[in-house]
């Protein structure tokens, strides 16, 4: 595969449709097809889009070379063949801002064009939208839990290596702090952070007895009295001890990655003062989720690192996003099988608050009609140009446009959104045909 193409991003299903759409001559019908989740992952009261500007990205190297043909040549006829060297994306593509909200039945992204060109993003959509979109929902969980709390992640040694890069961007757009993955700095600009592991602290073991000392002065000594020292290898108390004797009062922190944290947190931070290091920041880390964020809300907790939880297991679920037809040549379509039902019609949806700012429903109409009457509330638009004519659309949200977005949008859920027992959908999505239709 060329490098620089993301064509072969997809399943063999979208070619062998697009081989019969071609021979029947179907291809060239115009179509719109929508993103959306049926549902919330279980005891989700809300998800977080992310990916929609990865999405635009790799839209644009989308392109058959030789190394792609070479794969799809297997199974696909010489017209077909023809036609996708000669491919590029000339619809139209809206979606939800990065960082936004959505909810079941929310149009997150509508795609537009022919049925050929259309239905060889699907796969390359909900690969981006699902992953991205399930670890910021995941992260927020997280954000929110912590308070204002520093947010470090560091899951990438828990998913492949590209699934991690994208996980530490959308962790960030949710509001994590920083990222311990460096080609995630690199590629997207999230910012970095990182100091020791266990393996540094036990390389200073000599033939009479383990070294702690020498580790935290070799660190010290490359990194500052700044710096954040592990001190839980051996003995957190003498750990702490120890680090404070060598970096001084002005040591930067101490990390805690085992054991019951918030009692160790609690000790951490008596001892600690006790020594005049009264600055000194606790960072803890070790299996953490939502659920062990929150239990350590009172405790004297400054920084919390998270890996697994936030790349993979049941802190990022699927964000079960599906792509659908919903129209050809204007006339809606829609799938009626059992619990996997479809809405017909392409649609766009405005999110209604109060003057307060408190958001009160989102309501979903149809795209060839005028938005419904907000009844005296106020109403965003939701959908956004990302692509049109095939070329990324000027203005989109990027990545620090959507960590505001969204950390403005917790301020506007109503408080029983925000937590983390289960529960309904923090704001009910309405469907509506009404409005006057646009001509």
């Amino acid at each position: 595969m060329s490098p620089d193409s993301s064509a072969l991003f997809t399943d063999q299903y979208e070619l062998t449709m697009l081989r019969a759409a071609l021979a029947d001559d179907s291809a060239h019908r115009r179509c719109s097809f929508e993103v959306f989740a049926r549902r919330l992952p279980d005891g989700r009261r809300y998800g977080v889009v992310a990916g929609a500007s990865r999405l635009v990205s790799a839209l644009s190297n989308f392109r058959f070379g030789d190394a792609e043909i070479e794969v799809v040549s297997r199974f696909l006829d010489d017209a077909t063949i023809g036609w996708l060297r000669d491919f590029r994306f000339t619809g139209d593509i809206d979606g939800y801002r990065e960082g936004d909200f959505y909810f079941p039945g929310s149009p997150i992204l509508s795609v537009r064009g022919t049925f050929a060109e259309c239905i060889l993003l699907e796969t390359l959509s909900l690969s981006i939208l699902n992953h991205d979109s399930a670890i910021a929902s995941a992260a927020a969980r997280m954000v929110t839990a912590a308070d204002g709390r520093p947010m470090i992640e560091m899951g990438s040694r828990r998913t492949h290596e590209e699934s991690a890069v994208a996980a530490s961007r959308a962790a960030y757009l949710a509001g994590f702090t920083a990222t311990s993955n460096l080609e995630a700095v690199r590629r997207h600009g999230v910012p970095g952070a990182g100091t020791a592991a266990h393996a540094f602290t036990l390389l200073h073991t000599t033939a009479d007895r383990p070294d702690e000392a020498a580790a935290f002065r070799g660190q010290v000594a490359a990194l500052g009295v700044g710096t954040t020292l592990l001190v839980d290898t051996y003995d957190i108390t003498d750990g702490v001890k120890t680090a404070v004797e060598i970096a001084g009062p002005e040591l930067g922190g101490v990390r805690i990655d085992s054991g019951d944290l918030g009692v160790l947190a609690r000790q951490v931070r008596r001892q600690l003062d006790d020594l005049g290091a009264t600055r000194t920041k606790i960072v803890v880390s070790g299996d953490l989720d939502e659920y062990a964020i929150a239990a350590l809300r009172s405790e004297p907790v400054d920084v919390y690192g998270v890996g697994t939880s936030v790349v993979v297991g049941s802190g990022a679920p699927t964000a079960g996003m599906v792509y659908k037809l919903v129209e050809v040549d204007g006339i809606p379509v829609e799938k009626r099988s059992s619990n996997k039902a479809s809405r017909g019609g392409a649609k766009r949806a405005v999110r209604v608050s109060r003057d307060t700012g408190t958001l009160v429903e989102e309501v979903v109409y149809s795209a060839h009609s005028d938005p419904p009457d907000a009844a005296g509330l106020e109403a965003r638009e939701l959908l956004i140009p990302l692509v049109r004519g095939g070329v990324p659309a000027p203005g989109t949200t990027n990545l620090e446009g959507g960590r505001s977005l969204l950390a403005a949008g917790f301020v506007s859920l109503p408080w029983e959104g925000l937590k983390l027992s289960r529960g309904e959908p923090a704001i009910p999505v309405r469907f509506t045909d009404s409005g006057s239709r646009r001509t």
